[in-house]
């Protein structure tokens, strides 16, 4: 077992905390590629390349492994990453990822990779009905942003998705992405919310989440199934992500809002490598872990470090509040370890992609919001 790693963030005004990464770049592997990553084919290779621990944990996985809401942001490089795993131990393990795929584009991709897709909806109980067996299931499927204008939307595919997944794969081990956002704000001052942390969160999608949790917990303590619940805090890369968002803003020359004055973040492909290895952790009943990186990041620091790297002033807005949406990894590090890319190398990384136009989601992160209206 891998030492807990600490959340907790250096006193505002210490060097630390200005970098927001000293405290923790050196208990962290090195980069696992030269850099700068130049084009998306790079990225996309980077964020697909598997580790010697995923690996491992992929040859004990029976085929298929199935990956539902696979069409999103982070989807396809988690499907592929599990195809990729399982090619480097000559693993004859199937990888389908499921997803209603509005975007061909993102479908095609998967299926040059060697992944197999299925169009499907996971409302329609038939369709779920009609999707093959499979003893491991990754699920992805969740809604956030929209919520504020179509609430009921989120409630069903927040809810009565996890119902249908739940009663089809009953027998399954099922690693199910949640989210951050299930947790208060806590003080700046204080580890972050742990799992143990009651779910009182502000806002309509918040409260969705919460219940997407609650539901799995049912069927798992109905039917005895094995589900690890996954509360992810803030994936990043360089088409999306927090950091891209305050990036963007020093380029741009507009005002850093430091209302929500400190945040964590973890790289996706990280995030997306201790997803499939949670695949051991799933139990019954089912157990919640936070999914982030092991530091607290100050806005401002950030700011003023891309300020550097990309050559801008850094303007602000805002006072930060003594409370933030913050989240303590240490119980998944422990079992897990830590993630493998460096924060200052992806503050790196981000500076440049920004700095050379390189292609953007524009899906900002609304970090800022502290109302839970998404």
């Amino acid at each position: 077992m891998n030492p807990p790693c600490s959340s907790k963030p250096p006193p505002p005004g210490d060097p630390s905390a200005i970098s927001g990464h000293s405290a923790i770049s050196e208990s962290l592997a090195a980069p696992l590629r030269p850099e700068p990553i130049r084009d998306e084919a790079e990225l996309d290779e980077f964020l697909t390349r598997p580790g010697a621990r995923l690996t491992e944990t992929i040859r004990t996985v029976p085929s298929p492994l199935l990956v539902l809401g696979a069409g999103g942001k982070m989807g396809p490089t988690l499907a592929v990453l599990a195809r990729r795993a399982a090619e480097a131990t000559g693993h004859s393990l199937e990888v389908i990822a499921v997803s209603r795929f509005t975007d061909q584009r993102a479908r095609q991709w998967l299926e040059d990779r060697g992944v197999r897709t299925i169009a499907a909806d996971l409302l329609d109980r038939s369709a779920v009905a009609r999707l093959p067996d499979a003893a491991n299931v990754i699920y992805l499927v969740g809604r956030k942003f929209g919520t504020q204008g179509n609430p009921s939307l989120s409630w069903a595919l927040n809810t009565l998705v996890p119902a249908n997944i739940a009663e089809r794969y009953a027998g399954a081990r099922i690693v199910a992405l949640s989210t951050g956002n299930v947790y208060p704000f806590v003080p700046v001052a204080s580890d972050g919310a742990a799992e143990a942390t009651p779910l009182t969160p502000l806002g309509e999608y918040a409260n969705a989440a919460v219940a997407r949790e609650r539901v799995f917990e049912h069927f798992s303590h109905r039917n005895g199934t094995r589900i690890a619940l996954i509360r992810l805090n803030y994936a990043v890369e360089l088409r999306y992500g927090v950091l891209v968002d305050i990036a963007r803003r020093i380029r741009a020359g507009e005002p850093v809002d430091l209302t929500n004055g400190w945040f964590n973040c973890i790289w996706q492909g990280d995030a997306n490598e201790l997803i499939l290895r949670a695949l051991p952790l799933a139990s019954a009943p089912a157990e919640a872990w936070n999914l982030t990186g092991p530091a607290k990041l100050e806005v401002r620091g950030l700011a003023q470090q891309f300020s550097a790297l990309l050559d801008r002033p850094a303007r602000f807005t805002g006072t930060p509040s003594d409370t933030a949406l913050l989240s303590n990894p240490a119980k998944l590090c422990g079992e897990l370890g830590e993630p493998r890319t460096p924060l200052d190398t992806i503050l790196r990384w981000t500076a440049h992609w920004v700095r050379n136009g390189g292609r953007l989601l524009d899906k900002p992160t609304h970090f800022e919001v502290r109302d839970g209206k998404y």
